[in-house]
C-alpha cells in the first residue's frame, strides 16, 4: 500500500483485489515486474479500445438519423438542417471533452488513477447507452441528445490522462516510442471495433448501435478496477537484475537502492501545477500542433462514413452499413501509422521531425483521396489507407510517447506526478481542434466537400509548421552530436538524465 497526502486531496492507492487473487497462484506470492508491465499494457490498451468504440456510433448512425435515409430519418435530425444539428451534437461532446480533459488531468495527478479511470469508463457506458435509449423511448428532443452528449464528453475526458499516466509509470524512455506506437493502435482498433459493432447492430435499430459499445465499456470498467496496478509502489513491485538489461540504455547503471529511491520520491512529491506544466519545454508547441492534427483526424472519425455514403464510388452509392465498414480502412492505416511513427521517432531520436513529416505527407494524401477516390472501390480503399497512415500516425505519437516524454521531462527533477497534467494539456488542447473540425464540416459540407478537404489540408500544413523550432533543434542534435541535445531534449525520446531510467 502507498499513500500520499497533498494540501487539497488524499491520494491513496491500494493493491487491486484482482492482483491479490492472482498472487495466490504464484509460488513466490507475487507477480514479476515484467508480468505487471504486461498486465498494465493489456488493460490500458483494451480500456481505450472501449473508449473509442463508444464514440463511433455517432458517426455510424448519422446517415440513418438524417433525412437522407429511405425511412425518413429521426426527428429532429430529419430536416434540411440535420447535418448542422448533428455537427452541433459533435461540437458539444468534443467541447466538454476538451475542457474536461484539463480538469481530469489536474485531478488525475492527485487521485487514485484506478478508481478515477473506472468512474470514467462506467459513466461513459451509462451515457452512451442513454443516447440509444431514445430509440426505444421515442425521444425526439434535441436538448435530450445535447444533455446526454455533455455528460458523455465529461466521462470520456477522464480516460486518456489516466491511461497514459499509468503506462508512463511502468515503462522507461528508451523504447517508449515503439512501445507506445504499438499501444496507440488502441485508437484505430477502437474505431474499427466500434464501427463494426455499430454497423452490425444498425439493422436491428439505431439504438442497438449505442447499447453494444456501452455494455462493453461498462464490463471493462469493472475489470480495470479489479486488476489495474497504477504504479510499482502500489503493488510493491521491484525490478530484479535479470530484467534490467532489456530496458536500460547502454552505459546506464542502476542499483536496487536507486530504484527504491526513485519509487519513493518520484510518486511522493506534490503534483505539478497547471501553469507550471505549460512552461515545460516542448509542451506548448506540441499542444498547438495537436490542435490542428486532431482537427483533421476527428473530422475523419465523425464524418468519413457519411462522406462515403453520400459520394459515388465506382459509379454507385454505398449503404450506411457498407460505408461504416469501409471507413475502418482509415483506422487500419492508422494502426500502421502509429507503429511506424513511434519506431521512426525512436530511430531518429526526434519526435518533432517524425510528427511534422507525417503531417506534411498527409497533405498530398488528402488531395489524392478527394480527387481520385471516386474512381473505384479499390482505389478508394488504397487512398483511404494511406491517408490513415499519415493522419493518425502523428496523432498517436504526440498523444502517447511525446506526452509521456514531456510528463517526465528532466526539468521536473524526477517528479513523477506530472504525467496526467501534461497529457491533459496536450490532448485537451488537441481536443479543442477536434471539436472545431467536425462542426465546421457539418456546415461546409452542405456547400462543398472540396472546401472541407482544403480546410483539412491547411490544418495539416499549420500543424507541421508549429514544430519548426523543435525540428531545427533535433536536426542540430543529429548533425552535431550531444552538444545540441540539450536544445532538442524537449521533444526527444531519450533524455540522458539518470532519473529517467525507470518510469
Amino acid at each position: 500500500m502507498a499513500s500520499w497526502t497533498s494540501s487539497q486531496f488524499l491520494y491513496e492507492e491500494t493493491k487491486p483485489w484482482g492482483i491479490q487473487f492472482l498472487e495466490r497462484f504464484k509460488r513466490s506470492g507475487r507477480l514479476s515486474f515484467k508480468q505487471y508491465q504486461a498486465l498494465v499494457f493489456i488493460l490500458t490498451f483494451v480500456a481505450y479500445i472501449a473508449f473509442h468504440a463508444a464514440r463511433k456510433p455517432n458517426s455510424i448512425v448519422k446517415g440513418t438519423l438524417s433525412a437522407s435515409t429511405i425511412k425518413g430519418g429521426w426527428a429532429p435530425f430529419d430536416g434540411p438542417d440535420g447535418p448542422a444539428l448533428l455537427g452541433q451534437i459533435d461540437l458539444v461532446f468534443l467541447s466538454v471533452y476538451a475542457v474536461g480533459m484539463f480538469v481530469a488531468g489536474h485531478l488525475g495527478d492527485r487521485l487514485d488513477l484506478r478508481t478515477f479511470l473506472t468512474i470514467g469508463m462506467i459513466g461513459t457506458g451509462l451515457f452512451t447507452a442513454l443516447f440509444g435509449v431514445a430509440f426505444w423511448a421515442n425521444f425526439h428532443s434535441f436538448y435530450y441528445f445535447l444533455a446526454v452528449q455533455v455528460m458523455a464528453g465529461w466521462f470520456q475526458s477522464i480516460g486518456w490522462p489516466c491511461v497514459v499516466a499509468v503506462l508512463g509509470n511502468w515503462f522507461d524512455k528508451k523504447r517508449r516510442g515503439m512501445i507506445m506506437g504499438v499501444w496507440s493502435a488502441h485508437t484505430s482498433l477502437g474505431n474499427i471495433a466500434g464501427s463494426l459493432i455499430a454497423s452490425g447492430l444498425l439493422r436491428y435499430g439505431w439504438g442497438w448501435s449505442f447499447l453494444g459499445p456501452a455494455l462493453l465499456m461498462t464490463f471493462l470498467g469493472i475489470v480495470v478496477y479489479l486488476f489495474l496496478p497504477v504504479n510499482p509502489p502500489t503493488v510493491e513491485a521491484e525490478r530484479d537484475g535479470t530484467e534490467i538489461d532489456s530496458t536500460m540504455r547502454l552505459g546506464d547503471t542502476i542499483t536496487e537502492s536507486f530504484l527504491e529511491s526513485r519509487m519513493s520520491t518520484g510518486f511522493d512529491r506534490k503534483a505539478v501545477g497547471f501553469m507550471a506544466a505549460w512552461k515545460i519545454p516542448g509542451v506548448a508547441p506540441f499542444a498547438l500542433c495537436l490542435f490542428f492534427t486532431k482537427l483533421v483526424s476527428y473530422t475523419f472519425l465523425y464524418w468519413l462514413p457519411f462522406y462515403v455514403s453520400h459520394n459515388m464510388i465506382g459509379g454507385e452509392y454505398l449503404s450506411e452499413e457498407t460505408s461504416g465498414n469501409l471507413s475502418t480502412i482509415f483506422d487500419v492505416g492508422g494502426v500502421v501509422g502509429g507503429v511506424l511513427a513511434g519506431y521512426m521517432s525512436d530511430q531518429l531520436n526526434g519526435r518533432a521531425i517524425t510528427a511534422a513529416g507525417f503531417m506534411y505527407l498527409a497533405i498530398p494524401a488528402l488531395y489524392l483521396y478527394r480527387v481520385f477516390g471516386y474512381i473505384s472501390l479499390t482505389i478508394n480503399v488504397i487512398l483511404m489507407f494511406i491517408s490513415g497512415v499519415f493522419i493518425i500516425g502523428p496523432f498517436a505519437l504526440i498523444t502517447t510517447a511525446v506526452s509521456a516524454d514531456l510528463g517526465t521531462h528532466k526539468s521536473l527533477k524526477g517528479n513523477a506526478r506530472a504525467l496526467a497534467t501534461v497529457t491533459a494539456i496536450i490532448d485537451g488542447t488537441g481536443s479543442v481542434g477536434a471539436a472545431i473540425g467536425p462542426v465546421l464540416t457539418g456546415y461546409i459540407s452542405a456547400i462543398s466537400w472540396d472546401a472541407v478537404f482544403y480546410m483539412l489540408m491547411t490544418a495539416a500544413l499549420i500543424s507541421g509548421l508549429l514544430l519548426t523550432k523543435l525540428i531545427i533543434a533535433e536536426v542540430k542534435a543529429l548533425l552535431f552530436g550531444p552538444e545540441d541535445e540539450e536544445a532538442a531534449s524537449s521533444s526527444s525520446p531519450a533524455s540522458r538524465a539518470p532519473i529517467d531510467v525507470l518510469l
